[in-house]
Formats: structure tokens, sequence, C-alpha cells
């Protein structure tokens, strides 16, 4: 079996999402963003990351860019968390797509949020053919969420 895809932060990127965090958890939201809380896998501690939750038909989604990130294996793990901007807070649950169902919303993501996150797509852009998109779906986990309250 191949190693599922990943690309780790460098450290500009930790500074980053640690700053946008900071501002999410106090009310500022910039294009979209809101903190995700999800609960460790093995720890079972909340975990902390910045997201730009898609929101689209059928929706919100969230998307890793990164691939198989942490957040992505605790969330399959947990099923759900929590999305905060400053005091709204919102328990969800959470349903992995299946490849097939990725190329339009990976499409949309890119479109939106294509020049904060394109450069870990590689070659694919919100240009490229559903062909392509379905092509790199594998590395891009998508999930549904349902606000739960």
């Amino acid at each position: 079996m191949s190693k599922a895809h990943y690309i780790k932060p460098n450290r500009f990127d930790t500074i980053m999402n640690a700053t946008v965090g900071w501002l999410a958890r106090r009310g500022i939201s910039l294009m979209g963003t809101a903190e995700l809380s999800v609960r460790g896998r093995t720890s079972g501690e909340w975990r902390r990351i910045p997201v730009n939750p898609l929101p689209y038909d059928g929706g919100p989604y969230l998307i890793s860019a990164r691939g198989h990130s942490q957040w992505v294996r605790n969330l399959r793990a947990a099923g759900g968390g929590q999305l905060q901007v400053g005091r709204r807070t919102q328990q969800f649950t959470a349903v992995e797509l299946p490849d097939e169902q990725k190329p339009e919303l990976l499409r949309t993501y890119l479109e939106r949020w294509g020049w904060e996150v394109g450069r870990f797509f590689g070659d694919v852009s919100a240009v490229s053919t559903d062909e392509e998109l379905l092509a790199a779906a594998h590395k891009h986990p998508v999930f549904r969420i349902t606000v739960t309250g």
C-alpha cells in the first residue's frame, strides 16, 4: 500500500496557521476562515487548526489541501468536531466523500482559495478538467459537514 499524500507545514505555514486560528477565535475571519477543533484520535484532547469551510450546495464542506493530515485522520476517527469564529461555535458531524464526488467541489474550492492553497495541488487548478481533478481527488480528503448545534 502506498503512503497517503500529505504535505507537512513548513515554519512559515505553522506561524500563519497559529495567527489565523488566533484571529478566528477572536471573531476575525479572513476570507471565510474558521477554527476547526477535533478530538485527537489517540490523546482524546482537542486539536485546533484554521480551515476554509466551503459553502456549496448540500454543504458546507471541509477540504484538506495538504492531503491526509492529522486533522483529517482525527476527523475520520471522531466523526465530527466544531467550527469556531469568535464566540460562535458550531458542533458538526462529518461524512467523507468518495473521490468521484469531489471534482466540482475541488474546482470551487480552488476558485475561491487557489491563491492561498494552490501550491498544495500541484498541476491541478480551478481550470483543470473534471478528469484531472478526479485523478487528484485521492490526495485531497473532502468532508460534508452537518451542523448539529
